[in-house]
């Protein structure tokens, strides 16, 4: 892949370069280093972003702020030799939405600090997402309001960056954003968005920006968040349908200032990412799907310890866990429904995958490493990845992963990233 800037992203695209960059929304050290690594492997720019409940100025559900978790992102790129001029910064959902449960001049006044936090830091993306309702609000508010709202937002970054003395940022803009994280229910059929829907976002919030004396803040907008009819759910994935989304990818060429930034492509096959790049799709974001692929690395792991490293002290990491999820149930309760075994199941593996809240917290972080700890750097026999991680065994066979405990992790992601580094390359 041949590097560029974020910002010209639309402009090379509409000039005819076939080109995408995956959205790394993660805040998980492994799977950070996964996409870093990738970055290496492919000579690219990664783009790394940090969604509002995860980093914000109150320090979100990681206990970093947006200044902390460049510092954090950082000191992987330099331990794992990823030269940070080719990282991209980029805030998600950046709007209300940790706050949509306070009167809306409330919560817009915090998201304001937090998008100001997030420019004064150096995230040159900023995804403006205030397209909830807050209390006494219905759930999805008029375009109009939603744009003025946005550009509101624009302006506090706007603001900060230029006191910090940073270029100012790109912005993504929408109206019909998908719930962060994935849908809550089961998925049958996805309205596609209409394209005279996507032209008239860009038109309301070109409106907006120039009443609040912002033109020139929306001359660097580049994506436009739609639906283009993927999702997933708890069990469920709806794939690209290049055919139901004819219309939406046409109306691009009504918008040469954009592309569409597509979000929840988790778990989307390889030819549907290859095919929502193809049609315009330039920015894929990924989140829960990486967070799943460690999951499932480190639960492997944890039967091979059983085996090599029998212990009846050890507590294995699904019991572990499952303790912590009981004991804290906030990260998980709200979005899960059932009962017994079944609702066990999600809190588990669900594709939404809200245990990713729990890996920062201290019990489980002690729990992983006792697990590492307990592996060590000892290699794992192949018929033992063969059986416990067998997504991973092809490349520990052709030598390219090296069987032991913390690389076989990152490898897990690193599969998970693959067929989005295979649909955004230049010769896909």
């Amino acid at each position: 892949m041949t590097p560029f800037r974020i910002a010209d992203i639309a402009r090379l695209r509409h000039a005819g370069r076939r080109l995408g960059i995956t959205s790394v929304c993660t805040a998980h050290p492994l799977a950070i280093e996964a996409a870093l690594l990738q970055g290496l492997a492919d000579g690219a720019p990664v783009l790394i972003e940090a969604t509002c409940n995860q980093v914000n100025q109150d320090g979100g559900y990681t206990g970093l702020t947006p200044e902390g978790f460049r510092a954090f992102v950082e000191g992987i790129a330099a331990r794992v030799g990823f030269d940070a001029a080719q990282l991209i910064f980029g805030g998600d959902h950046l709007g209300p939405n940790p706050w949509r449960a306070l009167p809306a001049a409330d919560a817009m006044d915090r998201a304001e600090a937090m998008i100001a936090a997030y420019a004064a830091a150096g995230f040159s993306k900023l995804h403006l997402d205030t397209s909830m309702g807050c209390r006494g609000e219905p759930a999805a508010l008029p375009d109009a309001l939603t744009a003025a709202r946005a550009a509101r937002l624009a302006g506090a970054a706007e603001r900060a960056a230029r006191v910090a003395g940073l270029p100012p940022p790109v912005y993504v803009i929408g109206t019909e954003v998908p719930v962060p994280g994935g849908a809550t229910h089961a998925l049958d059929h996805l309205e596609v968005t209409r394209p005279e829907a996507a032209l008239a976002t860009v038109e309301v919030h070109r409106r907006a920006f120039a009443d609040a004396g912002l033109g020139d803040a929306f001359g660097r907008a580049i994506g436009v968040v739609v639906q283009p009819g993927v999702e997933f759910g708890h069990a469920d994935v709806v794939p690209y349908d290049p055919a139901a989304a004819r219309g939406l990818a046409a109306a691009l060429r009504g918008m040469p200032q954009f592309v569409f930034e597509a979000h929840s492509t988790d778990y989307q096959p390889a030819a549907a990412l290859k095919a929502l790049v193809d049609d315009g799709f330039a920015i894929l974001k990924v989140g829960p799907g990486l967070t799943f692929a460690l999951r499932e690395a480190l639960y492997g792991l944890d039967h091979v310890a059983e085996v090599l490293r029998p212990d009846a002290r050890a507590e294995p990491l699904r019991v572990a866990m499952e303790a912590l999820m009981l004991a804290e149930p906030d990260g998980w309760r709200r979005y899960y429904d059932g009962e017994g075994a079944a609702l066990a199941a999600q809190r588990h593996f669900s594709y939404s995958d809200r245990i990713r809240y729990y890996w920062p917290h201290p019990r489980a972080q002690a729990a992983v490493d006792a697990l590492m700890a307990r592996l060590g750097d000892a290699e794992i026999p192949a018929t033992l990845v063969s059986q416990y991680l067998p997504r991973l065994w092809e490349g520990v066979r052709g030598g390219r992963v090296r069987p032991v405990a913390r690389d076989l992790a990152v490898a897990s992601v690193r599969v998970a990233l693959d067929p989005y580094s295979a649909a955004c390359s230049a010769s896909s």
